[in-house]
């Protein structure tokens, strides 16, 4: 969220800002409705001095024993006014949040300019993309020739967008899950959470789910529940209005969690598979920082995220979101896009953004700097570290044999109790 005095203060340089976003966001409307408020603050305090003024000149008046009759007469309307403003301002302070957590966050300034995808920079590329001397095949064909994805009785269960794994399918995306929260806890020094799958409304309004993203998330029936679309909000929601002391800063946190998703507006886009479910594992990464921390925070979150696919020996491209492409809440984001040989393609495996203070200002995230009294809003940040599912989607396509086979990346051996292959 944007603080309104900043808007109004700087409303040319937001709308700029929201024009190189490619966001048609109504900003005149937003501070015609600003100042409307104000104005009717403005009167409300006015006529609250006046009647503070007369009702003490209502009392000298009864203290000389004359007649208050106008004067009280002309108060019983002053107060009706006040209430009746005081209705008003309540309908534009509704209308005036609405619209603030409607705005998107502003890009950094750092952050190329672009009006979508096709203009994102590729910062850098990691391994060598493999030469088969077969023609690779897709993840969803591997898998059932193997028999540890299931598509068909996901879809009996519960419908399309869903698989069940199987036997050492349901192995390897378990040994993965493992081998990401070892690596970022012992290596990496993030502290692990499990949080709860169910938040509240309250939480999502934090991270910027709500209200734009509404129609992506899953509600459970006749409550104020919601499935989390992400470990990044439970994790942020963690110290919603909370002041922390700038000692214990920058806190990093850690969640394997199932993540679940509507998937609203991605019609068409990957229906085969396990790229883009309704249902999947995620292991995040969440930071708190100061806020002349946070560039730093975000290169080293991205290196974190990064060396998972290292270590796999998965090549990958790192590339810097332009203002076009930029998430709702983020001011800078990187994304890891993975090689799927089987696809042809690169596929995004991970996003890794710096909010600066836009969550937290929504959260009511505070910490107190050393030796002051005052406090600031921290800066947030989060990255997939990984997607399970799509790095299960690289292992079967990258690691594929001529034989039909899978080989298992060394890194896992152990934690699939020394499974080496997948064989039919």
């Amino acid at each position: 969220m944007l603080e309104i005095k900043f808007i109004r203060e700087n409303s040319e340089l937001v709308s700029k800002a929201l024009k190189a976003r490619c966001n048609d966001f109504p900003l005149d409307s937003l501070l015609k409705v600003d100042s409307q408020r104000r104005s009717l603050i403005q009167e409300v305090e006015d006529l609250r001095n006046l009647r503070n003024r007369v009702s003490e000149e209502i009392g000298k008046q009864k203290k000389a024993k004359k007649d208050a009759e106008q004067l009280i007469s002309q108060m019983k309307y002053v107060a009706s006014r006040i209430k009746e403003l005081n209705n008003l301002l309540v309908i534009k302070e509704v209308s005036l949040n609405t619209y603030l957590l409607s705005i998107p966050n502003l890009p950094h300034p750092s952050v190329p300019l672009g009006k979508d995808e096709t203009e994102n920079p590729v910062i850098r590329t990691w391994g060598d993309i493999l030469e088969f001397d077969f023609k690779p095949l897709p993840h969803w064909e591997i898998g059932e020739a193997l028999n540890i994805l299931d598509f068909e009785r996901a879809a009996k269960i519960a419908g399309a967008r869903f698989a069940v794994y199987r036997g050492l399918g349901a192995k390897l995306e378990r040994a993965l899950i493992n081998f990401m929260l070892d690596l970022h806890q012992d290596l990496h020094g993030y502290t692990e959470i499990l949080p709860p799958f169910i938040v509240n409304e309250k939480s999502l309004l934090s991270t910027g789910q709500l209200p734009k993203f509404a129609d992506d998330l899953f509600k459970l029936e006749n409550r104020n529940y919601y499935l989390i679309p992400t470990a990044e909000v439970p994790i942020t929601n963690l110290h919603r209005d909370e002041v922390l002391e700038e000692e214990i800063l920058p806190i990093h946190y850690v969640s394997f969690t199932p993540c679940f998703r509507s998937e609203a507006g991605s019609y068409g886009k990957d229906t085969r598979g396990i790229v883009r479910q309704h249902q999947f594992n995620k292991v995040e990464l969440v930071k708190f920082c100061q806020p002349e921390q946070s560039a730093a925070e975000l290169e080293s979150l991205l290196l974190d995220a990064e060396e998972v696919l290292q270590k796999l020996r998965l090549p990958y491209r790192t590339i810097e979101l332009c203002t076009g492409d930029l998430g709702f809440s983020a001011s800078k984001t990187y994304d890891i896009e993975v090689w799927l040989p089987g696809q042809n393609r690169f596929c995004e495996i991970s996003s890794c953004s710096n909010f600066d203070s836009f969550q937290a200002r929504r959260a009511n995230i505070r910490y107190r700097p050393k030796g002051q009294t005052k406090t600031r809003l921290l800066h947030t940040l989060n990255g997939s570290g990984l997607a399970v599912g799509r790095t299960v989607v690289s292992i079967l396509e990258n690691y594929q044999q001529k034989d039909g086979s899978v080989l298992i990346p060394d890194v896992l051996i152990k934690y699939m109790h020394g499974v080496e292959r997948i064989s039919k």
